[in-house]
C-alpha cells in the first residue's frame, strides 16, 4: 500500500514526525497525510458513527477523511498540516489505533445501519448510559490541554483594503490576479493552500514548472499572495467584508472588487464501498506523483467517469506508468465499477461490462476521475446566481465573459464557472482580472 518515493524527485530538508509514538521520516514542504502514506500509515481515522476505516480521498482539505490529533489539536486536516520536527501525530476516534479499531466492531453488529432509537430502553437509568457510551463512540478527541497565551493576541483581526481581490490561486485566479496588477490595481490573490497552482499541482502535463512560472508572473505584476488563507464569510452588513481566516489570525478584507476563482471539488463515483482506504481523486493521486513525487502504488486502477477529461486520464495513466506503476483503465463509458473489495484497505476492483459479466480488477490503489464539482459556496453566500450544470460537475456560477455575476461588484472564473481546462480557467481569470481592475479603477 505504501507509496514510493522517486529518487531523482527534489525534496525539502528531511524531518522527523512521531506518529503514534514511533519516529517517522519526513519533509518539509510535505503534508502529514503525504508523510504518512509514503511510510504505509495510510489508514489516518475512522468514521463517526460506524467506525469504518478512513484515508484522504481529495488530498485538498475538502472531503474530511484525514482528520487526526496533530500537535496535540484534534481534529486537524492531515492533508494540510505541513510536517516539522518532532511533530506529534495521533489517530482519534479508534481504539486502540485507526489501524487496528476495535470499535469497529459497530460496523459488524449493524450490517444495514444503525437506528438509534433500536438502542433505548425502558430504563431512564439505562438510556443515559447507553447515550454516554454512544457519543464515546463518536467523539473526534479531547481538547488540547492547555492554550497558548498569544492566542488571544493573535485572534485580533487585521485589516486589509485593497483594489481588487483574488480569491484562489489556480490557473485561473493567478491569470486574475496577473491582469488586475498588470492593469495598476493593488491586488490581493488569497489560497487556502500551502503553494499556488490548483489543479496544476496535480497534472502531469503541464506540473510544477507552469504553476511556478504562472506564480511568479502574478508576483512580477504586483499581485501580493497570502496562502494557508480560506475566506470563511461574506458580511454585506459590516461594509462588505470578506473575513479571511489565515494560519493564525483573521482578517477582515475589504475591495472594490472581488474575483472568485474557488476551483472545484473533487467528487467520487457511485459504487459499493467507494468509501474504502485507497480510492482516492485522480487529483489526489496527481498530487502525490506531480508536487510531492511519489508512486503512490504498485497496482493502480484509473477510472475514468462518463463525463471526466478522457485525455487528463490518459495522461495521467502514462505518467503512472513511466513512474513504475502497473496501470490499468476502467472506462465508465464501456464498463461500470460495481464494488470495491477489500476489507480495511482497497485490494481491488469488480467490473461489468455492457453485458453484465463481472471481472475482477486486482489494485492497490483506486485513480477516480470525475469532473470537479463547482466550490460556488462563497460566490453563492455573496448572492451570484448559479445554474445546474451536470457536465460541469455541479452548480457553476452564472457570469458573463468578462466574469461578472450577477452580484454588485463581484466575478467569478475558472471551475467555478465550469471551466473544463486549465487553459479555459486561466482565459476566463485573465478576462475577470482585467475587468475588474477597470472597474475597481474607475
Amino acid at each position: 500500500m505504501a507509496g514510493q518515493r522517486l529518487p531523482e524527485f527534489g525534496r525539502g530538508k528531511a524531518v522527523s514526525l512521531r506518529c503514534e509514538g514511533e519516529p517517522l521520516r519526513a519533509y518539509s514542504g510535505e503534508s502529514v497525510a503525504v508523510a504518512l502514506y509514503a511510510a504505509g500509515e495510510g489508514v489516518m481515522s475512522r468514521s463517526l458513527k460506524y467506525h469504518r476505516p478512513r484515508s484522504f480521498f481529495c488530498l485538498e482539505g475538502h472531503c474530511g477523511a484525514c482528520l487526526m490529533r496533530i500537535g496535540g489539536v484534534p481534529n486537524l486536516r492531515a492533508c494540510m498540516e505541513p510536517c516539522a520536527d518532532d511533530l506529534t501525530v495521533e489517530g482519534q476516534n479508534a481504539y486502540p489505533s485507526p489501524d487496528m479499531d476495535v470499535l469497529g466492531a459497530v460496523d459488524w453488529l449493524f450490517p444495514e445501519g444503525m437506528n438509534h432509537h433500536t438502542l433505548m430502553t425502558g430504563s431512564r437509568l439505562l438510556n443515559n448510559v447507553v447515550s454516554k457510551v454512544v457519543r464515546q463512540l463518536s467523539g473526534l478527541g479531547t481538547l488540547p490541554e492547555s492554550v497558548d497565551p498569544a492566542a488571544r493576541e493573535r485572534a485580533a483581526c487585521e485589516e486589509i483594503d485593497v483594489d481588487v481581490l483574488v480569491i484562489g490561486a489556480g490557473p485561473a485566479g493567478l491569470a486574475a490576479a496577473e491582469a488586475a496588477a498588470e492593469a495598476g490595481a493593488r491586488t490581493l490573490l488569497c489560497d487556502e493552500q500551502d503553494r499556488p497552482g490548483g489543479s496544476l499541482l496535480a497534472d502531469p502535463r503541464h506540473g510544477q514548472r507552469e504553476a511556478d512560472r504562472r506564480a511568479a508572473t502574478a508576483a512580477r505584476a504586483g499581485a501580493a499572495t497570502r496562502l494557508r488563507t480560506t475566506a470563511i464569510g461574506y458580511y454585506p452588513e459590516d461594509d462588505g467584508v470578506l473575513l479571511l481566516a489565515g494560519p493564525e489570525r483573521l482578517a477582515r478584507a475589504r475591495a472594490r472588487r472581488i474575483v472568485y476563482a474557488t476551483g472545484g471539488y473533487a467528487q467520487n463515483l457511485v459504487f459499493a464501498n467507494n468509501d474504502r482506504p485507497g480510492v482516492m481523486a485522480a487529483r489526489a493521486v496527481g498530487r502525490l506523483l506531480v508536487r510531492y513525487g511519489i508512486a503512490p502504488a504498485e497496482r493502480v486502477c484509473v477510472v475514468v467517469g462518463r463525463r471526466a477529461d478522457p485525455d487528463a486520464a490518459a495522461a495521467l495513466a502514462a505518467a503512472l506508468a513511466a513512474a513504475g506503476c502497473e496501470v490499468t483503465t476502467v472506462d465508465e463509458r464501456r464498463e461500470t465499477v460495481v464494488r470495491a473489495r477489500g476489507r480495511v484497505w482497497v485490494s481491488g476492483l469488480e467490473v461489468a461490462d455492457q453485458s453484465g459479466r463481472v471481472r475482477r480488477v486486482p489494485c492497490n490503489l483506486v485513480a477516480v476521475a470525475a469532473p470537479p464539482a463547482p466550490a460556488s459556496e462563497a460566490p453563492r453566500q455573496h448572492g451570484c446566481a448559479v445554474e445546474l450544470r451536470p457536465a460541469a460537475g455541479g452548480f457553476a456560477v452564472v457570469a458573463d465573459g468578462d466574469g461578472r455575476t450577477s452580484a454588485a461588484g463581484v466575478l467569478a472564473c475558472g471551475d467555478v464557472c465550469g471551466a473544463t481546462t486549465p487553459e479555459r480557467a486561466a482565459a476566463d481569470g485573465a478576462r475577470a482580472g482585467r475587468a475588474a481592475a477597470a472597474e475597481a479603477l474607475a
